[in-house]
């Protein structure tokens, strides 16, 4: 039995971490559970499920709206107020971080933004298993979290990252190639970089595969998803950028691969479902039997690889140049992209101008030093926004 904290509880990750855990109440127990505190009821109905100790919420101001949640999703089960005793509340920006510390075997950190970053030092200081779905603790924090995490502590959520980490077990880390992750091209895969001149935010929105947020899928229209998930693959598993490959594959049934030495490639493949590598990265090393369903291998299958276009695309090669740099610009690269999609989607910048833009802030960045605080992220973070505003203004006109 391992007892787990959920952080995020009430996100895409979080739901879907319950839903493992519900099918599986014999191997995980959830001590805990975190949000924002976005979505009270929500919150109030999982812990009163899961029976938990204590729940967080980031802001403080809905403490009362979260109680009276608790006894309204205990009326609706029947209980009367002395059927039930209500978890501890932590509240307030640091409310993620302190129940990161709680006593437990698993911390599944899926808090949006940098302000993840927090809980995964405070997990990894407190010894704990680390299940990690949020970015920013390695492409922001990235020297922060390689000076205290312990080898094999940080196991990884994200679909890509599971996969390169099971495709790992078949070989020594000195016999490792390339590491190839696989991109599903987003709503404009395949057309050339004059051809994205005029898109809209309603054209990148168009991801022909997924139905995701709007961040997300202009993220993945400009690759810039991909290019973050590179730098989070060097943070992870230490291969140098230039060995770290991505290839086009619009099914998204395999998830990456590795290449080793010999010639041989190592592939991980399986229907689209984030259970499988949440409920791998809870149970890790042990898989969790009928997490999600197999490819259906009675069936004909027809899985296409095309090359990135580095020129239409130009993300990811100068993500892996801000990784190479180090000194808070993969940091920098994050914090002014979501200034840029903001301006995209408000029709401010054009979609050309998002990567031009990050280039422009890039180029212009101080010579920050490797950060040593999470308050040092945090002001390259800052520095970037406001450097990215300028930028964007500038490229919008033309300049």
């Amino acid at each position: 039995m391992r007892d787990l904290v959920l952080l995020g509880s009430t996100g895409s990750i979080g739901t879907q971490a319950i839903d493992i855990v519900r099918r599986n109440p014999d191997r995980f127990r959830v001590v805990a559970i975190g949000a924002g505190g976005g979505n009270v009821a929500l919150l109030a109905a999982q812990a009163l499920e899961l029976g938990v100790a204590a729940v967080g919420v980031a802001a403080a101001s809905v403490v009362q709206d979260l109680q009276l949640a608790f006894y309204a999703e205990a009326q609706k089960r029947g209980w009367s107020s002395g059927d039930f005793k209500l978890p501890k509340i932590v509240a307030g920006p640091d409310a993620m971080t302190e129940l990161a510390k709680w006593p437990c075997d698993v911390v599944l950190n899926g808090v949006v933004g940098s302000l993840g970053l927090g809980p995964t030092l405070a997990a990894l200081e407190s010894g704990r298993i680390l299940a990690l779905a949020n970015k920013e603790s390695l492409v922001a924090g990235g020297p922060l979290v390689r000076r205290i995490a312990k080898p094999g502590q940080i196991v990884p959520v994200d679909s890509e990252h599971s996969a390169l980490a099971q495709c790992l077990r078949g070989g020594r880390a000195d016999e490792v190639r390339r590491l190839v992750l696989t991109a599903s091209g987003g709503a404009f895969r395949g057309r050339r970089r004059e051809e994205l001149t005029n898109v809209t935010p309603e054209d990148a929105l168009k991801h022909p595969t997924w139905d995701m947020g709007p961040v997300v899928t202009i993220n993945t229209a400009t690759m810039v998803n991909k290019a973050l998930e590179v730098i989070e693959a060097h943070e992870l598993f230490a291969v140098p950028y230039d060995d770290i490959e991505v290839t086009v594959h619009p099914q998204s049934v395999i998830h990456s691969m590795v290449e080793f030495l010999d010639g041989s490639t190592l592939a991980q493949a399986s229907p689209p479902d984030m259970r499988l590598p949440i409920a791998l990265a809870l149970a890790w090393p042990d898989r969790v039997p009928q997490a999600a369903a197999a490819v259906d291998w009675t069936m004909a299958h027809n899985w296409e690889f095309r090359p990135l276009d580095n020129d239409a695309f130009p993300a990811v090669e100068l993500a892996k140049e801000a990784g190479r740099t180090g000194r808070c610009r993969p940091a920098i690269f994050n914090a002014a992209n979501e200034e840029c999609v903001a301006a995209f989607v408000a029709g401010r910048l054009p979609f050309l101008g998002i990567v031009e833009t990050l280039e422009r802030v890039l180029a212009a960045a101080p010579d920050f030093a490797e950060p040593g605080t999470v308050d040092e992220v945090l002001a390259a973070e800052a520095w970037a926004r406001a450097q990215a505003q300028r930028t964007i203004a500038t490229v919008a006109e033309g300049a």
